[in-house]
């Protein structure tokens, strides 16, 4: 089930992919091999991954794309949903590390959006509206105070 999903998606047309992964064919290449070199480097101590890493970036796109719930995922994919979440973030911390797929930093957003907006602000005095005295009221408005 689970290489037949991949295969599946490696055999979709560009456009197909994109909508499926919300990447291109070629981006997911890369990372591929970012996530290949990471597993070279590590050592072979203790269980084999149940996923390939071509299966693990897959499920993990779906993870972003969709935001569906480690426990769903994990049904899909026949992995319990603590292996899917430890998957997920294996491989983000792998492109993370990478600086291939980073977001360019603040400073660069900041530098390409200088804009120069003023602002007029009018702070003149205004008298405050208040309800005239008028005779009328006399006394009426006080107390009555006793003597």
């Amino acid at each position: 089930m689970e290489r037949d999903r991949l295969t599946r998606t490696l055999k979709m047309n560009r456009k197909q992919f994109r909508r499926r992964t919300g990447v291109h064919p070629e981006t997911v290449a890369e990372m591929e091999t970012v996530l290949a070199q990471r597993e070279e480097r590590k050592k072979k101590s203790g269980r084999p991954a149940a996923l390939s890493v071509a299966e693990q970036l897959l499920m993990t796109l779906e993870f972003w794309r969709e935001y569906r719930t480690f426990a769903h995922l994990g049904d899909d994919w026949g992995v319990h949903d603590d292996g899917v979440h430890r998957t997920v973030e294996r491989v983000e911390a792998a492109l993370i590390a990478s600086a291939r797929f980073q977001m360019p930093r603040k400073r660069v957003f900041q530098e390409a959006q200088l804009v120069y907006s003023i602002v007029a602000v009018d702070a003149s005095e205004v008298p405050c509206e208040r309800p005239k005295k008028s005779s009328a009221l006399g006394t009426a408005g006080r107390k009555n105070v006793i003597p």
